[in-house]
């Protein structure tokens, strides 16, 4: 979720920006901020376990607008006294109920 929450967010910019992107996920800030992505992509995208990364099709996207946006990857606390993070989560709830109840609905 997290990387399509990023993904999402730069996808939406019309032209390249400078750009400071919070989020709560090590996984995705520490790809960019330790260069795992350029090691990644340099071993024919296996990890250092010898296994082929996971989506994959996302973190080429999110390399492509890292390319493109001047990005810096910012680390915050979760479930920490973020406003915006918090924000953020409770979209995600909201988001996340009413696909559960528009998929209900549906069946």
């Amino acid at each position: 979720m997290e990387l399509t929450a990023a993904l999402r967010g730069l996808q939406a910019l019309k032209y390249p920006c400078r750009v400071k992107l919070y989020s709560d996920s090590a996984y995705l800030v520490n790809a960019f901020r330790q260069d795992w992505l350029g090691r990644w992509e340099k071993n024919g995208w296996i990890n250092v376990r010898k296994e082929p990364v996971e989506n994959q099709d996302l973190w080429r996207e999110l390399l492509r607008m890292n390319r493109l946006h001047r990005i810096e990857w910012i680390k915050v606390q979760g479930h920490a006294d973020n406003a915006y993070n918090n924000r953020c989560d409770a979209l995600a709830r909201a988001a996340i109920s009413r696909g559960m109840e528009t998929e209900t609905s549906t069946r």
